[in-house]
């Protein structure tokens, strides 16, 4: 499925100029443009990326771990036996397969449209935010509803949420890339490690 998002996402924006890629926040510091990449740019704007999205982790994940013990309630005690190749391809995986491919498509693509069509704004903790962030968080829940009928995966609305803002207010896709994958690994892991899904 990474790979469809990633087609449209290049068919709909990609292909096209420069100006273009950069205003929906999917160029990496230079990175996926023609030219001589800056490394500096580049690895600062990695650095800020992964600055950005560790901050949100921070602010977040406590208050999530204590939602999803009274949602799950496990019974028995946390216990986790990765290896360090498997924890990292699960990481490669979560970053390069599902992350990566559904940010470019639902904050870089959709919500980028849909705040140029409709430009209402309103400035929420340093991001001018349009409908495209409500209107790509419900599409990106009903798609992962559509592909597993749980009622329970209409709960990444609200994820989405911090991911499309992090998209407005970093400029770029980076770090709701990098948080995204954050999120999907800490869900992962307490699911796997209380043996709960």
């Amino acid at each position: 499925m990474g790979f469809v998002f990633l087609g449209a996402t290049w068919w709909l924006v990609w292909r096209h100029d420069d100006k273009a890629v950069v205003h929906h926040g999917l160029a990496f510091a230079g990175l996926v443009l023609p030219g001589r990449v800056d490394v500096r740019a580049a690895s600062l704007a990695a650095a800020r990326a992964v600055a950005w999205a560790v901050a949100l982790a921070v602010i977040v994940f406590v208050p999530f771990y204590v939602g999803w013990r009274v949602w799950w309630k496990p019974a028995g005690p946390f216990t986790l036996g990765l290896t360090p190749v498997q924890a990292a391809n699960e990481a490669f995986g979560q970053v390069i397969l599902i992350a990566l491919p559904e940010e470019a498509f639902y904050r870089g693509y959709l919500q980028t449209r849909i705040d140029d069509a409709l430009p209402a704004r309103v400035r929420v903790l340093g991001a001018e935010l349009g409908p495209g962030i409500l209107v790509a968080s419900v599409v990106f829940a009903l798609g992962h509803f559509a592909t597993i009928r749980d009622p329970a995966r209409l709960a990444v609305f609200f994820p989405s949420l911090a991911f499309g803002w992090l998209r407005r207010r970093t400029g770029g896709i980076g770090a709701s890339v990098v948080f995204h994958a954050l999120c999907n690994l800490f869900s992962e892991t307490l699911g796997r490690g209380y043996h709960v899904y």
